[in-house]
């Protein structure tokens, strides 16, 4: 099953494994409004369909994605300072629901990844990416900064990083991006990104869906809090509430008895 619009693909590879695809190779995949509106809307399709455990980010073709379209730029630049307020708005609305999607999202980075593509990348769980990645924050050559992106970015490589490549806008390699953080894997070629990918999916497969969702709101709900007593009451009621939920129960009892869980069982089975 697929859903295609001009620019963006959301195709179920199986019941558990979708994958959002960049669909516009021929301009490198770099993204304008159109794109954007596709993505949101993609991204809540995935996030509402029950039997979705993960999604993969990917794009067609040389490159990850170029950034920001031209003639998307050449439009933004003669919009009032209201219309560049909603435009903006927009690709903010997108990284967020990226960066909250409530399931893992594996992101598989090729080529240039520039701009706002850095942000799609920051806002993923788990990236990949081949050896010929290249990454840069190039807002300021062009007068600009990487403003909407700039919360996840930074949490991904950290301040100090930040204060470098935000101002120099210098390109940096899928090495150096590992050593940040922004990356996670770095592989051979892009050819080897799919098979990079699949062993994650089976990493992940082991895994109870609900703890998983359950896990990724706790990184949310206590990063970079200080551990005070809110944030102590907090994690124990979020441990309370996923012992005695229907998967906490089973992962309990699948433990004490030697066997494997159900959400593995059904996965096996392909039900």
């Amino acid at each position: 099953m697929s859903v295609t619009t001009e620019s963006v693909s959301l195709r179920y590879l199986n019941e558990g494994v979708a994958e959002l695809v960049l669909n516009r190779p021929d301009k490198h995949n770099a993204f304008d409004d159109g794109m954007i509106a596709a993505l949101i809307e993609k991204l809540d399709e995935a996030d509402q369909n029950p039997r979705l455990r993960m999604l993969l980010l990917r794009s067609e073709g040389k490159h990850f994605s170029a950034g920001a379209d031209l003639n998307w730029m050449k439009r933004m630049a003669n919009n009032s300072h209201a219309e560049n307020l909603t435009d903006a708005g927009q690709l903010a609305l997108l990284m967020n629901k990226l960066n909250h999607f409530s399931k893992p999202v594996i992101g598989l980075v090729q080529g240039a990844a520039y701009g706002g593509a850095v942000g799609l990348a920051a806002c993923c769980d788990l990236v990949i990416a081949s050896k010929d990645a290249r990454f840069c924050l190039s807002e300021v050559k062009i007068g600009l900064i990487p403003a909407v992106i700039s919360p996840y970015v930074i949490r991904a490589i950290g301040e100090r990083q930040a204060r470098r490549y935000f101002l120099t806008a210098e390109v940096f390699d899928a090495e150096t991006a590992l050593g940040f953080g922004l990356v996670h894997q770095v592989v051979e070629s892009s050819a080897d990104l799919a098979a990079a990918a699949q062993a994650f999916i089976a990493t992940l497969n082991q895994n109870s869906p609900q703890a998983m969702q359950a896990a990724k709101s706790l990184i949310f709900a206590v990063s970079h809090l200080p551990i005070n007593q809110a944030v102590i009451d907090e994690t124990t009621q979020r441990i309370a509430d996923i012992r005695v939920s229907d998967e906490g129960q089973e992962g309990l009892s699948a433990f004490l008895n030697k066997r494997r869980p159900n959400w593995s069982s059904t996965l096996e089975s392909g039900e």
